[in-house]
């Protein structure tokens, strides 16, 4: 399995995100939306940075328990309820992604919605991976 991140030199340097990502492999894994719920289902963190961190905690204990690791990440979408928000918070959101997922980025893109699934939710993300 190879996964190569383009970034031409025609486009924007990314910062947090690659433009693009070729994936060689036998295997996609295709992880659900993950919201900051813990176990007992309750929306834990009442700040954006806090219920980031636990959403994409969750994406990766489901990629690991399906065989895979953060650098296997090919996209992520984050579904966010005030992207005004994310913005202001793109610093300290950028820190968190890679001390939990390291500097391997995948293609991303950020969405505002106006309400979640789990109506506490402020930030939820899913994500496509290929695993070795």
């Amino acid at each position: 399995m190879t996964i190569e991140r383009v970034n031409p030199p025609e486009l924007s340097p990314p910062t947090g995100f690659s433009h693009a990502v070729t994936a060689t492999g036998s295997r996609l894994v295709f992880l659900a939306g993950q919201t900051a719920l813990d176990t007992d289902g309750k929306i834990v963190g009442s700040t954006l940075p806090l219920q980031f961190e636990r959403a994409l905690a969750n994406l990766l204990i489901a990629l690991h328990a399906a065989g895979g690791v953060p650098s296997d990440l090919v996209r992520v979408t984050v579904y966010t309820t005030d992207v005004d928000d994310y913005r202001g918070h793109a610093p300290e959101l950028g820190r968190i992604w890679r001390r939990l997922a390291g500097r391997d980025y995948p293609a991303m893109a950020v969405i505002g919605v106006v309400r979640l699934w789990d109506g506490q939710a402020l930030v939820e993300l899913d994500g496509v991976a290929v695993p070795a």
